[in-house]
């Protein structure tokens, strides 16, 4: 049998060979869909080598397997090492990575088959390095070897974010992503170094043990895990830097729902999850991020309520049950916020990759250029609705039980208030995700063009997630429903009933038309236009870049254009105009300078004779 070690390797370097040979043989990558095989196929290999992994993993007899190598010698033994560190979480965690990389770029074969050969080809060459970079991420031993995964990801997001990039709307939205992440990467970076300067490492192992013999130092540990969480907070977009992801809408659709569903977005959860035995070790890092986490959720719902565009909708939800999954770390129930994560992931790519499907076919994200679309595209919505079903929390699909979970764990966790916003956030998800159910395949419209379900490789990824986040549900309702178990009894049927709520709301404002959302905007008329303004974030973040980073640029180009320049112009001036004056005395006859030694000389001896 091969060692997990092994496995975990293979799964990383498949996708980093195809990203090599697409970025090396020039052919290979201009020839489109040969570039999509070569990915496809070593994307493929890596969820196989996953897979086994998971299967066998419980069974290599070790709570833990690492293997290390030393990176950056030093005396008494390496600064850093690299290598892979697989236990349940990571071998769980590399399983949803692989297949969802895997079905993405499958569903991107048919999504972007009228792309030209070389932007296909370009296009593989990032999703290979983007499934690389996760990979990497989840696998890394040490904090100095997750923050480069890190970078890369960050880095693979805004290539594929603007990977049209002649767009001027996907250009900023990737300029926009990378900035705002790198605002929480700086945190990140910071609290790492901090983090070695206090403790002498950064591996994970070694980190643990310490913590779990209590020989951790806690001076300023604190202030070190907050500025670790501000990596969490830029990278799953967690108020107050949440504002990068609708904008990142503007990339292809497979992108989305690769990146900003089940894979980049998550790695801020999975960070906490990974140093959750730090995390512990401050309690009040920890209620500060239940409480951001419970505020983002009900915050993004409340932003989702009044999107047009389908993906803008979608991406809001992304934010708001990132935030159930923090709030859930914040509370302690670190078991409930991963499997939300895990169930999230698959219903999330689900509902991307339908919306990509209802866009391929009508040619627009405007929900309201749409309408009765479920008779010309039964499949598409059956899977779609089988997604919004679980994001809404309804028994028996899996986001019922992640989600009833998580309120169970912030109850017991003893954070009410958060749990009274995520509550809230329960109805406002299942309305707004139905509203866009009822309008687009219900309600009355009309989509231009010849609507048709997708071809089977777009199709078929769709079922299989379908398949996957009905099927995890109902092995959860079998076999007696999981985490939420250990809550108290009430919590699941106020779930359900406010999820119920939200769903006969929707359909009684954008179904039957019984209750006019016209009327309901005016009524709620200032939180409406707050909505709609995005609670004036992005313009609070516009105004802070035009009237201080711009602000600030033009004096610091001021003072080097006119201080520091100034003065090496001057100098130069000066020098140009001395050597100018010099060179008049300069006649070219050998007497003159002899004259002029003489008279040297002369001084000379004068000035000796006074001194």
């Amino acid at each position: 049998m091969i060692d997990a070690g092994t496995l975990a390797l293979a799964a990383l370097g498949l996708p980093f060979g195809a990203f090599v040979l697409l970025a090396v043989v020039a052919p290979l990558r201009r020839a489109g869909r040969a570039a999509g095989a070569l990915s496809v196929a070593a994307v493929g290999g890596s969820l196989l080598a996953a897979l086994i992994l998971w299967r066998t993993f419980p069974e290599a007899g070790a709570d833990t397997v690492e293997l290390a190598w030393s990176w950056l010698p030093a005396e008494g033994g390496a600064l850093a090492t690299v290598g892979v560190l697989v236990d349940s979480v990571a071998a769980v965690m590399l399983v949803l990575v692989a297949l969802v990389s895997f079905l993405v770029q499958l569903y991107s074969l048919g999504y972007l088959e009228d792309e030209t050969a070389p932007a296909l080809g370009r296009y593989f060459a990032y999703h290979s390095l983007f499934a690389f970079s996760m990979i990497g991420l989840v696998l890394a031993s040490n904090f100095l070897q997750m923050f480069i995964f890190w970078e890369l990801v960050g880095l693979c997001s805004y290539l594929l974010i603007g990977f049209w990039y002649a767009k001027p709307e996907a250009a900023r939205a990737a300029v926009k992503a990378f900035w705002v992440t790198k605002a929480g990467d700086l945190g990140f970076i910071l609290g790492i170094v901090l983090l070695w300067a206090q403790a002498g490492t950064f591996g994970f192992s070694e980190l643990f043990k310490m913590a779990d013999d209590k020989t951790l130092p806690l001076g300023g540990l604190s202030l070190i895990m907050f500025l670790i969480y501000l990596g969490a907070v830029g990278k799953s977009a967690q108020f107050p830097l949440h504002v990068w992801l609708p904008d990142a809408m503007e990339g292809p659709t497979p992108v989305s729902a690769l990146i900003h569903a089940a894979t980049m977005v998550a790695a801020g959860v999975y960070l906490v999850t990974r140093a959750y035995p730090l995390f512990l070790q401050t309690p009040d890092v920890l209620v500060l991020i239940g409480w951001v986490g419970a505020f983002s959720a009900l915050l993004a719902a409340t932003l989702g309520l009044v999107q047009a565009d389908i993906k803008r909708v979608l991406a809001y939800s992304t934010v708001s049950q990132l935030g159930y999954m923090m709030a859930a770390l914040g509370a302690g129930a670190v078991g409930a916020g991963f499997f939300h994560l895990l169930t999230h992931g698959l219903f999330k790519a689900l509902l991307f990759l339908g919306a990509g499907a209802v866009i391929h076919a009508v040619g627009t994200n405007d929900i309201w250029k749409m309408g009765r679309l479920f008779g010309a595209m039964p499949q598409t919505g059956i899977v779609f609705l089988v997604g919004t079903l679980a994001l809404a929390g309804i028994w028996p699909f899996a986001g019922f039980f992640s989600k009833d979970a998580i309120l169970a764990g912030v109850w017991e966790g003893g954070l009410t208030v958060p749990f009274l916003m995520l509550a809230l956030t329960v109805f406002l998800t299942a309305f707004y995700m139905f509203r866009v159910v009822f309008v687009v395949f219900f309600a009355t419209g009309h989509a231009e063009g010849h609507p048709h379900d997708p071809p089977l490789v777009m199709g078929g990824p769709l079922w299989t997630l379908a398949g996957l986040t009905a099927g995890v549900g109902i092995l959860f309702a079998v076999g007696g429903g999981g985490e939420e178990a250990h809550g108290p009894s009430w919590i699941s049927p106020l779930s359900l009933g406010l999820a119920l709520a939200g769903i006969a709301f929707a359909w009684l404002t954008y179904q039957r038309r019984a209750v006019s959302a016209e009327m309901l905007a005016r009524r709620v008329r200032p939180l409406y236009v707050a909505a709609l303004r995005k609670f004036w974030l992005d313009d609070l973040y516009g105004g802070i870049y035009r009237g201080v980073i711009l602000g600030l640029s033009w004096v610091v180009g001021w003072v080097d254009r006119y201080l520091v320049d100034g003065l090496v112009n001057l100098a130069s001036a000066w020098t140009m105009r001395g050597g100018d004056r010099l060179r008049r005395i300069q006649t070219g006859r050998a007497q003159d300078y002899l004259y002029g030694v003489a008279f040297g000389l002369l001084l000379v001896i004068v000035w000796s004779y006074w001194h």
